[in-house]
């Protein structure tokens, strides 16, 4: 009988080398924060194993990560290496930005530098 050898390695040495935290230390904290699920289960150790094809769940920033991994990698190298251990299952959504409205109400305290301009430039066509 032959036993399949899978390979794993820890979660936070993972998350840090597919580039999702800037240090092992900050993976570390989420795993162990009891946010971070493996397969739907709760992860408490940062030291829970992770294989290819396992899917992780973990909240970075103020989107929800949805990520299936693909490869468990050597090292931490560049980005698009890091984005090869990966495949992003719900990719986090960019809210559109709302345009800025440079116009103030009434008495809302001083004028602004161009508002300045047209106001001496309307007093001196009136003088």
């Amino acid at each position: 009988m032959t036993a399949i050898l899978q390979e794993r390695i820890r979660v936070d040495k993972w998350l840090w080398h597919a580039r999702f935290f800037k240090s092992r230390t900050l993976a570390a904290k989420l795993a162990g924060s009891g946010k971070l699920r493996i397969n739907r289960e709760v992860v408490l150790k940062p030291g829970a194993a992770v294989k290819s094809g396992d899917v992780l769940t973990f909240p970075k920033g103020t989107d929800i990560r949805v990520i299936e991994i693909l490869a468990l990698g050597e090292r931490r190298g560049p980005v698009s290496e890091a984005q090869g251990l990966y495949k992003d299952l719900c990719p986090p959504q960019r809210q559109p930005k709302e345009p800025f409205d440079a116009k103030r109400p009434r008495g809302a305290g001083r004028p602004t530098k161009s508002e300045r301009r047209a106001l001496y430039r309307l007093r001196e066509r009136a003088g």
